[in-house]
């Protein structure tokens, strides 16, 4: 186990299990959810944020009911692969707001890209505006999601051993 490792007992699971559900739970709602009382499970919450095992709280969003459509991936290659142009691209993708997770990956292409758009037009918009526009692509590869079959978030992780 490395250093960033936890060891998580079943309270624990059962707390992050609980709050994967609903991130809005009180303690009480939490404690009686988990078989605890407030004082202990307040305590061990505490220890979960602190040890960045809940490395915050978030609202999903319905893309649909906010007028995003479409998602996209794209597979970028770049022209040179120098710490200093993998730093411009990647601070050039986290300030485009319809890319809303970029990867950099092994293999035939440097990054994977997940673009979320409203339809055809505001992609085509986003690629000639915005991606193209950064320096240093060699290469693109676009593909067009059908839909989801399982969508994951982090707290997902917790279930792999």
């Amino acid at each position: 186990m490395n250093s960033t490792e936890h060891t998580l007992d079943r309270i624990d699971r059962k707390i992050l299990s609980a709050l994967r559900q609903n991130g809005r739970l009180t303690i009480a709602q939490l404690s009686e959810q988990v078989g605890l009382s407030s004082s202990p499970c307040w305590t061990r919450l505490k220890r979960l944020e602190s040890l960045k095992i809940i490395d915050g709280y978030t609202a999903n969003i319905n893309p649909k009911a906010i007028g995003i459509k479409d998602l996209f991936f794209i597979e970028i290659t770049l022209e040179r692969h120098d710490d200093e142009m993998l730093e411009q691209f990647s601070q050039a993708l986290a300030d485009i707001p319809e890319v809303i997770e970029a990867h950099l990956v092994t293999g035939e292409y440097d990054y994977l890209v997940k673009v979320a758009v409203k339809d055809a037009e505001h992609y085509e918009r986003f690629l000639r505006k915005k991606l193209y526009s950064i320096k240093g692509i060699r290469h693109t590869r676009s593909t067009f999601a059908l839909r989801p079959l399982k969508s994951a978030n982090s707290a997902d992780f917790m279930m792999i051993e």
